[in-house]
């Protein structure tokens, strides 16, 4: 058995009905050529013939009175219970159909009783498609993990009919390694004493950070968290319910304006949603006076490293002040992910893991409290970013057109974005609660806002 982390174990102390605590990916697949329109009701019973199951994928969360829960080996796993089969209508099989059936399946919680996994096969899709929708708790892992865990198990020919189903291959991390019992009591003690000098000479230099900050005598050298712009439809109480859309631009399209302007896709990203979110906030009513800010999580793993469970920070990065000028927009949010990165480079991951833990134990508690209606949200919205694929996978022969991460909604946001790069695509993925309006409408407002800011550039 493997204790959980802190940050790991807290997935499990925020989860609730209303915000459970999983993240997803969503495949979007084209039949072979010549295919039988039965391939993805036969690709699922083969899911079914794949029975030796691997950790994390054969582990169930074991409670203690004593001390931190523990990861055990289930004693059985019946894959009927994890593997699943569905056909929309011939009436009702497009994109927003898809896109609704999903945001119905990200909704319940995963029972604990069993290995905190599922894969749903989406047959009938329209012309010759069909998905793959696979969730697995945060616990496990965190979307980056989850997403390159996805792509390993997937061929990159079409002539390799191999299925290697996500629980079936070997991942890092749950006591996947045991060493001589001596030399790991002597590493982690080493390893301990080192964390919490780091720690705490970490969280002192960012407690100084955010103290100048807020006296204003820095500029940006880190946003500050809980005083984002409040009061909006983006952000309060977390409740049941979700949906989900998501859009895409040609990564070709982001490269010349790169080269243009000299920037990043992150930089082209961000520039899209400030606007986009602006846009859509306008649609509702409120024009916002100060600048977006944004939750974002960054990856706290070395060079190399791919363990499993969760292993990021969260930092709050704040986009532009207003402007209708889409160059300048793209400027002073490089000008703001320049000081976050500055930030990221002079603190040790393990302080920003502190952090953190902190910032989220405080939206968390107001979450579980039910204030968060009424108490300043820690950001506007959250803001991942995952690099994918840059060559095209199949599943059996067949061409995965898209692919997308569905993440969780985090204490007192409505609305998660995840950016994704797949093959030649960049993909924005937007994951709300039930009660945010319109949300298909922000996704063409990202897209609007690219062609704004491509006019711009290229002009």
């Amino acid at each position: 058995m493997s204790k959980l982390s802190l940050l790991d174990f807290g997935f499990f102390i925020a989860e609730t009905a209303a915000s459970p605590k999983h993240v997803a990916g969503l495949q979007i697949c084209k039949r072979p050529p010549k295919s039988s329109t039965a391939f993805a009701k036969q690709l699922y019973r083969e899911y079914l013939t794949h029975t030796s199951v691997r950790a994390p994928f054969n582990q169930v969360i074991e409670f203690s009175l004593t001390g931190m829960p523990k990861w055990k080996t289930a004693a059985s796993i019946d894959l009927s219970q994890h593997i699943f089969y569905h056909k929309l209508p011939k009436e009702n099989n497009d994109r927003k159909a898809l896109y609704q059936f999903v945001s119905d399946l990200h909704v319940p919680m995963l029972d604990r009783s069993r290995p905190l996994w599922e894969l749903h096969v989406i047959d009938g899709l329209a012309e010759g498609r069909f998905a793959v929708y696979q969730k697995i708790h945060h616990a496990y892992a965190d979307g980056m993990t989850m997403s390159r865990w996805i792509a390993e198990t997937l061929a990159t020919s079409p002539d390799d009919l191999e299925v290697r189903p996500l629980w079936t291959q070997k991942h890092g991390g749950h006591g996947a390694q045991r060493k001589k019992v001596t030399q790991e009591i002597v590493q982690s003690a080493w390893k301990e004493v080192g964390d919490t000098t780091q720690r705490v000479l970490g969280v002192g230099r960012l407690a100084a950070m955010l103290l100048l900050e807020s006296v204003k005598l820095t500029k940006n050298a880190i946003a500050l968290p809980f005083v984002s712009s409040a009061k909006t439809l983006l952000t309060g109480q977390v409740t049941a319910g979700r949906q989900f859309t998501a859009v895409g631009i040609s990564m070709e399209r982001i490269k010349r304006i790169r080269e243009r302007s000299r920037s990043t896709v992150n930089h082209v990203a961000l520039t899209c949603l400030d606007a986009a979110l602006r846009l859509y906030l306008a649609d509702q009513g409120v024009d916002l006076k100060r600048p977006i800010t944004i939750q974002m999580p960054v990856n706290l793993r070395r060079e190399g490293e791919k363990t499993a469970g969760n292993k990021i920070g969260i930092v709050q990065v704040e986009l532009s002040a207003p402007t209708d000028d889409p160059y300048v927009r793209l400027r002073n949010i490089g000008y703001s992910l320049r000081n976050v990165r500055s930030m990221m480079d002079s603190v040790a991951p393990v302080a920003i893991e502190s952090y953190t833990i902190l910032t989220g134990l405080i939206a968390q508690g107001a979450e579980t409290l039910k204030l968060s209606d009424a108490l300043p949200p820690m950001s506007n919205a959250m803001v991942s970013n995952v690099p994918g694929p840059k060559d095209t996978l199949y599943i059996r022969g067949a061409k995965m057109e898209e692919m997308h991460p569905i993440s969780t909604l985090p204490p007192s946001n409505r609305l998660n974005i995840t950016l994704f790069s797949y093959a030649d695509t960049l993909f924005f993925g937007l994951v709300a609660a039930d009660g945010l309006p319109d949300l298909h409408s922000l996704g063409e407002h990202v897209l609007s806002a690219f062609d704004e800011l491509e006019a711009c550039v290229l002009a």
